[in-house]
Formats: structure tokens, C-alpha cells, sequence
């Protein structure tokens, strides 16, 4: 590709030097650059790109786009824009001739339930159009092979070049994870998004956006860009009314966008009905456009009902039949960590689950209580360099929510673990609860406890298979450990 046609796609870019030479890729990363490459300078929130283009000029860059009028040889040309992250979006889309546009693509944001309702739209995709891609924090799959994810959303770079490879592959839509650092950092910009799904807010990455406001105003943002979104698409902005900013949201975008909503109310386009749950799964009822459909799933908990029915939204909003979405929910997968069933021992079962808010924990302790356990043992800890003001939050939903409660570390990171837990023990006071750092120990512990009729929640990390303790990964799964501990128990 040529890079004056390149470059002239940014809006408000000062462009100089020689403009006539092909481009070989766009790069962010100034390690990857070869002859030929566009390196775009973005500022991080560790490291400014700036500081690193005279390197990207010695290994050959064609050009550099940056914030700053920086001065360049006159082999390299120079566009000076006003913002690096709209700009390496942009080139990212055009570089990879916007993928999106050529498939239904479907972007789901919200505090929790962002992964499974992720999962479960690829699959009501993929047994309705035999292929479909998907984007989120446990994995990639791009239409023929799947792969672990390394971010719920990735940067523009990978995450334009992944979409080409799912449109490549005749993947006919797409469901991804839309996280709040991405729509902050513009990662997203340029998606065609024919569906944009708000599943909840509630308090996470404070460490990150400061506030509550300044987190949610990331978060509307996704409506904002579908508002605004050029081309042919028929978009559908998809929230949840069980929400009380899922309801802020549809007031505000009311006659803006078009909406589809879901939940238990009777303002609910789609409304959740009658709900009947196993330790295996969930049978509930939903009315849409005056037809009744009873919908079957492996999924258990209130909340994986909304997850569900935030799926089926997305998916008529992308042109599948309800019935035809309805029918694929009975085969749908088991979504790694996500109140996964690891096994059972005398009578005492065990589930693993991501939850790491408040607000999750709250969540996760309902839905096994509507299993009428004898009693709950809730295992859990809270990440370290993270959000500090949620961890006695977190102790406090743990505790209100089980009968009895083990504190231990989750990723502690390059903080003491045994500082973290004391301050998730400000949480439960007054309640029954013993910390015991060592998250091996404290699942043994909590199987060893147990008797016929409990169940053993273990909660933070779901799908992840290591722990961070101080910048070292070791290898560590929740759902293995449970498994050996369930194997290991004191007769």
C-alpha cells in the first residue's frame, strides 16, 4: 500500500517528507519494526512510544506518526497528529481493509458477564452459521483455531489483523469482549459494530479510570461511537433494564439509537420469565414480540439467565431467529471458570468462578444459594496493585452471602498478600471466617471441612492457570487445585 494513500486517512495530520514509498505494516511496537513499517508513537501509561523513534527510524520505519513534531531524516516521512491512539486505530483499519464491515459484529461491555454472554452469542453463532468468531478474555477463535487470549481486548494492531483473519476464514460474525480500558484507550475505534450489549455496572478498575463516573463514562462510550458509526449497518445498542444504569443508558439513547432490551421487567423487549435451576443447569422462560420460548442451558445462577438473555438479544439483533438461538442454548458450552462444576466429594460439591467485584461475589453466593446448599464455604482473596477500596467490599459480600468464609491470596502481585488480606478482613466482622494465605492450603482446607449437602465456591481467578506473586507467574489453576484437593481429602 502506498503511504501517502495511508496516511491521508487521519484526520487533522500534518504531513511532510516523502510521501511516494510502499508501506510493509503498521507498528507500535518499536522492536517490530522493519523496512518499510509505519511507526506510530503512542504514549502509554508506562512507556511513551516517543522516546523511542529514533529507533524506529535506524531499523528502517518509512514514516512516523506521532503527537509531537519531532524532526526526521529525509528518508522518513512525518505525520504530526493530534492523538496517536485514534491514529494507529485508524491505520489498523485500513491497513486491514475494516474487517468488521464484511461480518455481524457484536461488542459486549458491562462490569460482569461480559465473557459468558461472549461465549454463548459465538455459540449460537456458530451453530446457526456454522462458523463465527470470538474475542474475550479466555480465548481467541478466529474461525479454525483457537487460542488463550492475553487481553480481554487487544490493541488496534492485533485486533484489526485478528478480524481479518476471521473474515479471511468466512467467519460470518463475531462476538468479542469490549472492555473499559478499550474504549479509553480507543482500541475499538473504527469497529462496524451491528450490536453493542451492556450487561451491568458496578465498582472494578477504579485503579485505573479514578471514579465511578469517569469508569462508566468509558463504558457509555461504546453507544457513542455506535451512534455515530458511518456505513450501512443497522445498529442495535442491547441493555439490560435489570440494571440501574442499563436503564440510564436506554433513557439517554432513547430515540438516538435503536434499542432492544432485556430483563425481568415488563418494559423488557425481551423479558425473562418463570427460572428453575439444578446443580446442572437452568431452564427459564422468555417472551419476545408476544411468542413464548422456554430455554434450556448448562449454565447455572440468576445472573447467567441475564448473561443468556443478553446473548439472545445480540443474536436477533444480528438477524438469527429466536427460535434458532433458543434451539443452540441447550448445546451451548461450559465456559471455562465461569460457575464451572469441578466435582464432588461425599455429598459436597465444588464450583469455580471468575467473580473478582463486589458485586460478582454477591452474584456468584446467590446463585448457589438458590441450590439450597446446607452451607456455602466461600474461597477468595483480591488482586494486588488493583482497585484497594473494593477489597473490604469484597469481604463483606462474601460474607453476607456464606455461611462460612476462607480468605486467602488471589494475585497478589508486587504487594504483600498477607497486607491484602487483613484488609479484606475489615469486611467481615463479627463473621465466621479464617485467612489462610497460602490459596492451596485454603482450598484443601475448605474441601476438608465439608460435608454432604455444601458447596464450596472458589472465587477470583476462574479460568486463569497461574498466580502473580511479585512480577513472577507460577503455575497455579483453581480448577486443578480443587480437583487435587477433592482427590486429597482427610478421611
Amino acid at each position: 500500500m502506498n503511504l501517502r494513500q495511508l496516511l491521508t486517512i487521519l484526520p487533522k495530520a500534518t504531513l511532510s517528507g516523502d510521501l511516494n514509498q510502499e508501506v510493509t505494516g503498521v507498528i507500535s511496537d518499536s522492536r517490530k519494526v522493519v523496512p518499510g513499517s509505519i511507526f506510530v508513537a503512542v504514549r502509554g501509561s508506562d512507556v511513551d512510544g516517543q522516546k523511542f523513534v529514533p529507533q524506529a527510524i535506524e531499523q528502517g520505519a518509512c514514516a512516523i506518526v506521532s503527537e509531537v513534531a519531532t524532526r526526521v531524516d529525509e528518508k522518513t516521512a512525518w505525520a504530526h497528529v493530534p492523538d496517536a491512539r485514534a491514529a494507529v486505530a485508524a491505520l489498523a483499519c485500513e491497513w486491514n481493509d475494516h474487517p468488521s464491515a464484511a461480518m455481524k459484529m457484536v461488542g459486549i461491555t458491562g462490569t460482569n458477564g461480559k465473557t459468558t454472554t461472549a461465549f454463548i452469542t459465538h455459540a449460537i453463532m456458530n451453530a446457526v452459521w456454522l462458523r463465527a468468531g470470538l474475542l474475550g478474555t479466555v480465548q481467541v477463535n478466529d474461525g479454525e483455531t483457537v487460542r488463550p487470549a492475553t487481553n480481554t481486548t487487544p490493541g488496534p494492531l492485533e485486533l484489526q489483523s485478528t478480524l481479518r483473519d476471521m473474515a479471511d476464514n468466512d467467519c460470518r460474525g463475531v462476538a468479542m469482549e469490549v472492555s473499559s480500558h478499550a474504549l479509553e484507550q480507543k482500541r475499538t475505534d473504527g469497529l462496524f459494530l451491528d450490536a453493542a450489549v451492556f450487561s451491568n455496572f458496578s465498582q472494578d478498575h477504579l485503579d485505573y479510570h479514578g471514579t465511578m463516573d469517569a469508569y462508566f463514562a468509558a463504558k457509555r462510550r461504546i453507544f457513542e461511537m455506535l451512534e455515530v458509526q458511518p456505513g450501512k449497518k443497522k445498529t442495535t445498542a442491547v441493555i439490560n433494564l435489570d440494571d440501574a444504569f442499563g436503564q440510564r443508558l436506554a433513557e439517554e439513547f432513547k430515540g438516538r439509537l435503536f434499542l432492544l432490551t432485556y430483563g425481568h421487567g415488563v418494559h423488557a423487549d425481551i423479558r425473562i420469565g418463570r427460572e428453575v435451576q439444578t446443580v446442572r443447569g437452568t431452564e427459564f422462560d422468555i417472551k419476545y414480540k408476544g411468542h413464548d420460548y422456554l430455554v434450556r442451558t448448562p449454565y447455572i445462577g440468576r445472573f447467567n439467565v441475564s448473561n443468556c438473555a443478553a446473548a439472545l438479544a445480540a443474536c436477533i439483533a444480528v438477524g438469527i431467529k429466536p427460535r434458532d438461538a433458543v434451539r443452540a442454548f441447550a448445546n451451548a458450552p461450559q465456559v471455562d471458570g465461569r460457575m464451572e462444576l469441578v466435582g464432588s466429594r461425599d455429598g459436597a460439591s465444588v464450583f469455580v468462578d471468575y467473580a473478582h467485584t463486589p458485586d460478582a461475589i454477591k452474584n456468584a453466593c446467590a446463585a448457589v444459594r438458590e441450590l439450597k446448599p446446607n452451607r456455602l464455604i466461600t474461597v477468595f482473596g483480591c488482586g494486588g496493585d488493583r482497585d484497594r477500596t473494593k477489597r473490604s467490599l469484597m469481604g463483606a459480600a462474601a460474607a453476607e452471602g456464606s455461611d462460612y468464609c476462607i480468605i486467602t491470596s488471589d494475585n497478589p502481585r508486587s504487594e504483600d498478600p498477607e497486607k491484602i488480606i487483613r484488609e479484606i478482613e475489615t469486611g467481615l466482622a463479627g463473621k465466621n471466617f479464617q485467612s489462610i494465605c497460602d490459596r492451596m492450603d485454603a482450598i484443601q482446607t475448605a474441601v476438608n471441612i465439608s460435608s454432604e449437602g455444601d458447596i464450596i465456591l472458589i472465587v477470583g481467578k476462574g479460568h486463569e492457570t497461574y498466580q502473580e506473586i511479585m512480577g513472577e507467574r507460577h503455575d497455579f489453576d483453581d480448577r486443578r487445585a480443587a480437583y487435587r484437593a477433592i482427590n486429597s481429602k482427610a478421611v
